[in-house]
């Protein structure tokens, strides 16, 4: 069923400050013609060149900042000088700064959204070049034949920046620790998460690309565990949910036989929490998939789940294979509903 991954994810960030600083532009030059055979000399400095700018591009080879850690100053080349003879100056350098697709790029300062790098290949300017000066000839006129003026280059901006990445899937796994959320992608996909009987597990995102018959796909993410206050910061707190915000379709993972209380207990904490972090992220299309039914006395609570949620519940095993098929099927036509 699944035949695709995406890059491992160890050594995962997903928030960091940058600055930016696009190159100075050049001074302008004042000069004058002094060559032999020459009659009448006059002026002949060039202008500076342009400061280089610097730009944001969004990469899918990327999944995470981790790349931008410990490189703090990003530094485009500033514009050169002018020269005699009227030799303009080279303009400096552009870089590209390459983040992850899913990438919002915030003004630190301001507190403005500069740009959402929601799609492969887009590409911001988020600092621009100071323009070059102008040399001593661009203010020769006729009554000013001599003109010494020129100028010196505008500074190049700088910007400080906070970058936020939300990861970008069709379909994201919600629920408590341990309810086989891990288990579950690395059953639908080729991804490997961490998979242990403890809660918190799963510390980090993980995209898994999920292959149907017919060459359909979709990419799911496996959401680390939430707890009751996790709003607030409990457990690992809502750091994590900014990532299933852009989600199309919650998938929330109930475990049907939970050590403490009932499946049913579990799924509306969840959904508080949700309500609590996000009205829109709760308004979210919804899954309900009751989990680990190969255990004693699953069938009975699945009932008792089926009757205090209001939608319909699939039931699975993320062990033994069991309704995966149905699943996946499922989230496919919830992605894709037919006209």
């Amino acid at each position: 069923m699944a035949i695709d991954h995406r890059n491992d994810r160890s050594g995962f960030v997903d928030e960091i400050a940058i600055a930016v600083i696009a190159g100075d532009g050049g001074d302008g030059c004042s000069a004058f013609r002094r060559e032999k055979y020459v009659p009448h000399g006059g002026p002949a400095g060039g202008d500076g060149g342009r400061g280089g700018n610097v730009f944001m591009l969004a990469d899918d080879s990327l999944n995470t900042l981790q790349h931008l850690a410990g490189h703090h100053h990003w530094r485009a080349e500033h514009g050169e000088n002018g020269m005699g003879k009227n030799c303009h100056g080279r303009s400096g350098k552009d870089i590209v700064v390459r983040v992850p697709v899913g990438t919002i790029i915030r003004d630190a300062d301001l507190g403005l959204v500069l740009k959402d790098l929601a799609e492969p290949g887009q590409k911001v300017r988020v600092a621009t070049g100071g323009r070059g000066g102008r040399g001593n000839s661009r203010f020769a006129t006729p009554t000013h034949q001599a003109p010494r003026e020129f100028e010196t280059g505008d500074p190049g901006q700088q910007r400080e920046l906070l970058l936020e990445l939300k990861l970008i899937a069709d379909a994201g796994l919600v629920g408590k620790p341990n309810a086989g959320k891990s288990t579950l992608l690395s059953r639908l996909s080729a991804a490997r998460p961490k998979i242990a009987a403890y809660p918190f597990t799963t510390r980090t995102p993980y995209l898994g690309i999920t292959e149907l018959a017919n060459h359909r796909r979709f990419v799911i993410a496996d959401i680390p565990g939430l707890i009751e206050g996790a709003h607030t910061g409990a457990g690992l707190g809502d750091e994590f949910l900014r990532h299933i915000e852009r989600t199309r379709l919650l998938v929330h993972m109930v475990d049907i036989c939970p050590p403490t209380g009932t499946a049913a207990d579990d799924y509306h904490a969840i959904r508080r929490e949700l309500e609590q972090y996000s009205p829109a992220l709760a308004a979210k299309d919804e899954i309900v998939v009751a989990n680990k039914m190969d255990l004693t006395d699953s069938d009975a609570h699945l009932a008792e789940l089926r009757s205090a949620v209001d939608c319909d519940v699939i039931a699975i095993s993320a062990v033994t294979g069991r309704g995966l098929e149905a699943l996946t099927e499922a989230i496919w036509r919830r992605l894709h509903p037919e006209p």
